[in-house]
């Protein structure tokens, strides 16, 4: 008899592509409860600008690791792991099946192949060094430092997310090794009845679906939104350089004009939605569903694929 295996079901994609609708049918259909499997969802009062699920969009179905964090803390792909595994657990024990819908892949990944996260220990005074060289020079000549001694991690993290090049940097400066290989994440085989779910779509569809979300979450309050955030003090904190609010700061501060921002703001959701799909692609086996027409018929296949699998 085989050894038994507690049941996973991912729901991955670039930004816009249609991840909430999907992973909701899904659940109502196999008796699913979602974690959502997206870095930013995680803080309070950060709604329209991570595009979080609504009450009326959830439709009776649990969400879990919605917000659970305050705006000024941090949140780190290794917590993730350990409570999303918590979780995964959870739900199985209860008779459900855990659905992780989101589109921050090295989260997913650390939980759907478990990662061995470096225990390397932090050094203040060589990340102040780093830090300061980061306000002095910019966050890319940054990046560039980390290509040098770690090309995967320079590859998956976006150089913008100055504290997680900082602290890959820091683990090399700690054990000589890359974090790549801190984590001993070479372990392919994940540990679940896993059943990973992608969904794509005509790249030209995607772009303009990521512009239109762009002027909803902007009709939707999003600059009121971001206002509020402002005004509490939450600047220079991981939650708000995140795409959607740090462009929309720009604007708060004068630095430029709101047409600006929010063309910026579409210019980095599609260059993020292409990084995402390149991401997926390259670091994970996953069975892929064309979301570009008739996306209900779609949703169907994908109901039925997953029950299948799922046996």
């Amino acid at each position: 008899m085989g050894h038994y295996k507690e049941k996973l079901v991912t729901i991955l994609g670039p930004t816009a592509v249609g991840k909430t609708k999907t992973s909701i049918e899904v659940a109502k259909s196999v008796g699913g409860e979602i974690i959502s499997g997206d870095s930013m969802q995680v803080y309070k009062g950060m709604d329209i600008g991570t595009a979080k699920v609504t009450n009326s969009e959830m439709d009776g179905i649990p969400h879990h690791l919605l917000d659970i964090k305050e705006p000024t803390e941090a949140f780190s792909a290794a917590e993730f792991q350990e409570l999303a595994t918590k979780l995964i657990t959870d739900i199985n024990k209860r008779g459900k099946i855990p659905i992780i819908a989101g589109g921050t892949g090295l989260y997913v990944k650390a939980v759907t192949h478990q990662y061995h996260f470096s225990e390397a220990p932090s050094d203040p005074r060589y990340r102040r060094e780093l830090e300061e060289f980061a306000d002095k020079n910019g966050p890319v000549l940054l990046h560039e430092k980390l290509k040098k001694v770690d090309e995967e991690s320079y590859s998956n993290i976006h150089p913008n997310n100055v504290r997680r090049v900082i602290r890959a940097l820091e683990v090399v400066h700690a054990t000589g090794r890359p974090l790549s290989e801190n984590k001993s994440n070479k372990e392919e085989r994940s540990p679940y009845h896993l059943v990973n779910i992608g969904l794509t779509m005509d790249r030209e569809k995607l772009y303009k679906r990521i512009d239109r979300r762009v002027d909803m979450m902007i009709e939707d309050g999003l600059i009121e939104e971001a206002w509020k955030l402002y005004n509490e003090g939450v600047r220079d904190c991981q939650s708000v350089q995140a795409i959607g609010y740090k462009e929309i700061y720009y604007y708060l501060e004068n630095r430029e004009t709101k047409e600006v921002a929010i063309e910026e703001l579409k210019k980095n959701s599609r260059r993020y939605a292409k990084r995402q799909l390149t991401w997926f692609r390259n670091q994970m086996e996953i069975n892929w569903f064309d979301m570009t027409e008739d996306r209900e018929q779609k949703i169907k296949e994908i109901v039925q694929f997953v029950a299948g699998k799922l046996q």
